[in-house]
């Protein structure tokens, strides 16, 4: 796989790292950010079905749920009602929780992560709200990049629709 470094005119980007299960905000090359995350608990990989985070460029497609509650459940990017607590918790174990805010990924790499079967939007690949306990600094997701529901609204507020994404394997 080959990175191509980012243009700096073209302004602040997000780099999540797989080995350290972070997502920094990057401006003028440098991390000025960061807030722990959890990648996929199957590694790195782009095909359909295989459950792993894709790597590359990508950019946020849409940004879903501003206004929503403080943990509030999404099922098919759509907030369900419910609000997540332990009571909720205790219905489905082991579930892999989307909650809070969604920031929708598109892959800009054709072949690698765009189109076909590696593509990262078909794939409903996310940057999502998460229980605190499904942010531990160990792969655990699905494929998406899970954060603390606290720290999905600190990062939604601040980014657009559009910004990029570099995650790194």
């Amino acid at each position: 796989m080959k990175l191509h470094a980012p243009r700096l005119e073209k302004g602040p980007f997000l780099r999540v790292s797989i080995p350290r299960q972070s997502l920094d905000w990057i401006e003028n090359g440098a991390a000025v950010l960061a807030w722990p995350v959890s990648t996929a608990r199957n590694g790195p990989g782009e095909r359909r079905g295989s459950e792993c985070t894709p790597r590359g460029w990508h950019r946020i497609r849409a940004r879903i749920g501003e206004g929503a509650s403080l943990h509030t459940v999404f099922r098919g990017r759509r907030p369900t009602g419910e609000i997540y607590g332990d009571a909720l918790a205790a219905t489905c174990p082991g579930h892999d929780w989307i909650l809070t805010r969604i920031l929708w990924l598109g892959g800009l790499e054709p072949g690698f992560n765009r189109y076909g079967n590696v593509d990262t939007t078909w794939r409903y690949i996310y940057i999502h709200g998460s229980p605190d306990r499904g942010v531990t600094g160990v792969p655990a997701s699905h494929g998406c990049i899970r954060m603390k529901s606290p720290d999905m609204l600190d990062l939604f507020d601040r980014v657009p629709v559009g910004m990029r994404v570099l995650i790194e394997p």
